[in-house]
């Protein structure tokens, strides 16, 4: 017989022998007065768990009741498969049959969850390690699991259970799942939509049907957390165009009979467009209607918008909150005109009161010392709250790349009406990091990196870093140390220490020609605003050329003039802001730097060069965003003397104007024909980024189509070609793989000149960019 059937008839048994002698005493007897209580056949339970219980004690008498009262007792624990009550003289006897405990619980057969989330699934509904064994229990954490599985799309998911007795009266769990096929979405499918169609609707959703790149996104596996929020990104479509009688009047979920494919359709009731007819501020303005006046988004005439609505009331609470108004509220009252078809809009303002903040609480930072997350508040103790500044402090306590989640509440003070504290909630992360990376790029081939880094040494807030790069045409060695609050207003010092060998010219002709520096600078970083940040630096360096017959003669001669060894002790300045949204993928805001740099005459190199750069970024549609970049150096000799040619700008290349070698634009060597740089440069581009089609609105994979223009000049200013620019145009694709961005592109000249080097399909992978 199998095991399972026959420990359930043995469990039933059990129960029936239990309710009957609840029901009746299992005998008759005088009654007597207790002289003891001996338990019988405990193996975990302790005996005090069921004195505790148990409804007798010594000195009373004993009876047919007390001993069925004290049956159902014990079997009300949910400890014991079995009870039975004996005497012997006037000592009463507890025998008990122990339920076995769940010894183990383990999963078979898993591959779309994580164990680990198994298990607290079924820590949700009772059954974990430890707890009595319960058929009922099990039947039930079957039924969580399948359900797990449903919400994922796995409708053909099959659970069994098999219960393994082990030592100690113990039982193993194994749950055993067959996960099947996951469902697909075969269709989408739209019942009254009039005025948007089926196909616009569609692409605000999530979800949709198998299409290229389904592999990739997995948007066609059906999952109910999906479309649950694909419901509300439809039902935001309407009320952001004033469509306020909009609802979703079913939602139909059908399943094919294999139970691979499903058939979606919803229902709407779009109903009429509403207009605002008017738009009022009522309620407590605090003398300041004209300045809350001025943050209404939405007019009357508009359509009504629902996104634009809750951005005028968050403006108006953020307003008084910087106010020191922390508990300001704003309820929009809309009064509609069904016949019209318009709605009025009134927003009652109520600031509540106006309050203090008493004391800033840092809590959870195990590691990073009190001051480093101080030091970032912007909001202080003892003055008004201020939600604009308190907001702030957030931001830079998160840019701090300390924490995992970070957490500001506001907390009233027991007892006053005018104060709060403001609790800081910190999740410290891992700070130091060992990394080991190798790419392949078009111009450098195969690259190997590694670092060490520690950007919170002992808690301070300092940072140490060691990194190695051994790209083909620029290898590096680099120590870097930065103290962000060098000095308590918050001045930046950094210390850099480095190795470089560079090779110009690898791939045109030239392997031996190279430029060893060995160097150290000392940068310091004042922050002139909460966004703008002046630096100024000095630094020593050694440059070695290395060359040979066959490198090109301009080098040859600035080697004749120089020597091979050049010292240089360069002097610094330079200003950044940084508006963006994303470093990595930003779709709004901007970046701009700007920097000078001058070789003094206590190293015997005497320039000057000045580099500026300005990233623009708008979307302008969801998904679609237009990139702007330019940028450009001028460099020079000073008292007299040419400018150094390891200090030259290179353009060509991804980066730069993509369709042209890396490095291969600008001035040429008049015996080589190998480009040598030069010493001033532009570089202009326009890009245009979206979502790869069919795979919604997936920031890491996007693709783009670019125009690109710039060129290298000597410092004598001859320009090369029509107007001395080089223009390409193209197309590519980016994607933020799990082993490091990959960017490829496609480009193509503009105009065709006679000794350019082209190279049309250009990528790079394993490196920033």
């Amino acid at each position: 017989m199998n095991f399972q059937v026959l420990k359930s008839r043995i469990a039933s048994a059990f129960s029936l022998t239990g309710l009957a002698l609840a029901a009746a005493p299992a005998y008759a007897t005088q009654p007597f007065t207790v002289q003891d209580i001996r338990i019988e056949g405990l193996q975990r339970v302790e005996p005090g768990t069921v004195f505790a219980y148990l409804p007798i004690k010594k000195g009373d008498t004993f009876s047919d009741d007390k001993a069925s009262e004290a049956i159902r007792a014990l079997y009300a624990t949910g400890f014991f498969n079995d009870v039975r009550i004996a005497s012997d003289g006037n000592v009463v006897i507890v025998h008990v049959l122990e339920r076995p405990a769940v010894g183990t619980i383990d999963f078979a057969g898993i591959h779309e969850f994580d164990k680990e989330n198994l298990t607290k699934a079924l820590n949700a509904v009772g059954l974990s390690q430890g707890r009595y064994y319960d058929k009922e229990l099990v039947d039930k954490s079957e039924q969580e699991l399948k359900r797990q599985y449903l919400t994922r799309g796995y409708y053909a998911a099959e659970v069994t259970t098999t219960v393994t007795p082990i030592d100690r009266n113990r039982v193993a769990l194994l749950f055993s799942v067959i996960e099947g096929p996951n469902a697909k979405i075969r269709q989408i499918n739209f019942i009254g939509n009039q005025v948007f169609t089926s196909d616009t609707l569609r692409d605000e959703m999530q979800l949709s049907t198998p299409n290229w790149f389904s592999w990739y996104t997995k948007n066609d596996l059906y999952a109910k957390d999906k479309l649950t929020g694909d419901l509300e990104h439809v039902r935001s479509y309407y009320l952001n165009r004033g469509y306020l009688e909009f609802n979703i009047e079913s939602t139909q979920v059908s399943l094919t009979p294999d139970r691979k494919e499903m058939y979606l359709k919803l229902t709407l009731h779009e109903g009429e467009p509403y207009t605002i007819s008017s738009v009022k501020l009522a309620g407590n303005l605090l003398n300041r209607e004209a300045e809350l006046t001025k943050l209404v988004g939405v007019k009357a005439g508009e359509r009504f918008s629902a996104d634009k609505l809750q951005a005028t009331t968050k403006a108006i609470v953020d307003k008084l909150g910087e106010y020191g108004y922390a508990f300001a509220t704003v309820n929009a009252q809309p009064e509609i005109d069904q016949q019209h078809h318009t709605v009025g809009i009134t927003l009652q303002v109520d600031p509540s009161r106006r309050v203090y903040v008493r004391r800033i609480n840092v809590v959870g930072n195990t590691r990073t010392r009190d001051e480093v997350v101080r030091r970032e508040m912007r909001q202080f103790e003892s003055s008004w709250f201020d939600s604009n500044r308190l907001a702030l402090s957030k931001d830079r306590i998160n840019r701090l790349g300390y924490f995992t989640d970070v957490d500001v509440t506001t907390v009233p003070v027991e007892g006053t009406t005018d104060e709060v504290d403001i609790d800081v909630k910190v999740t410290e992360k891992p700070t130091g990091s060992i990394t080991l990376g190798a790419g392949f790029s078009s111009t450098d081939k195969v690259i190997l990196s590694a670092g060490i880094s520690q950007d919170n040494v002992f808690g301070s807030g300092t940072s140490l870093a060691l990194n190695v790069n051994t790209a083909t045409t620029y290898r590096t060695l680099t120590v870097t140390q930065t103290d962000p609050y060098f000095t308590v207003d918050g001045i930046k010092r950094i210390t850099d220490v480095y190795y470089r060998t560079t090779y110009p010219l690898y791939n045109f002709t030239d392997t031996s020609f190279r430029i060893i520096t060995l160097g150290a600078d000392l940068k310091f970083g004042i922050p002139f605003s909460e966004a703008d940040t002046v630096y100024f630096g000095v630094g020593i360096e050694q440059n070695r050329l290395s060359i040979d017959s066959s490198t090109p003669q301009s080098y040859q001669d600035y080697v004749a003039e120089f020597g091979r060894v050049s010292n240089n002790v360069p002097v610094t300045a330079g200003w950044s802001r940084d508006d963006r949204d994303s470093a990595l993928v930003p779709s709004r805001g901007y970046y701009v730097q700007a920097n000078g740099e001058v070789g003094t005459p206590a190293g015997g190199t005497e320039y000057y060069k000045a580099d500026a750069q300005t990233q623009y970024y708008y979307s302008f549609a969801r998904g679609f965003i237009l990139g702007l970049n330019l940028q450009g150096g001028y460099g020079n000799g000073l008292a007299g003397k040419a400018y150094p040619i390891f200090k030259n700008y290179y353009a060509g290349g991804i980066g730069s104007v993509r369709g042209y070698e890396a490095g291969s634009l600008g001035p040429r060597d008049a015996t080589t024909g190998d480009p040598i740089g030069g010493s001033r440069m532009v570089v202009a581009n326009v890009e245009m980024t979206f979502p790869l089609p069919g795979t919604g609105w997936d920031r890491t994979l996007r693709v783009f189509t670019f125009v690109d223009g710039g060129n290298v000049w000597g410092s004598e200013g001859n320009s090369t070609g029509a107007n001395g620019l080089r223009y390409s145009y193209g197309a590519g694709l980016e994607w933020i793989s799990p082993i490091g961005p990959l960017k490829l592109s496609l480009g193509f000249p503009i105009v065709k000149h006679a000794g350019d080097d082209y190279q049309k399909f250009q990528f790079q992978i394993g490196t920033s960019f």
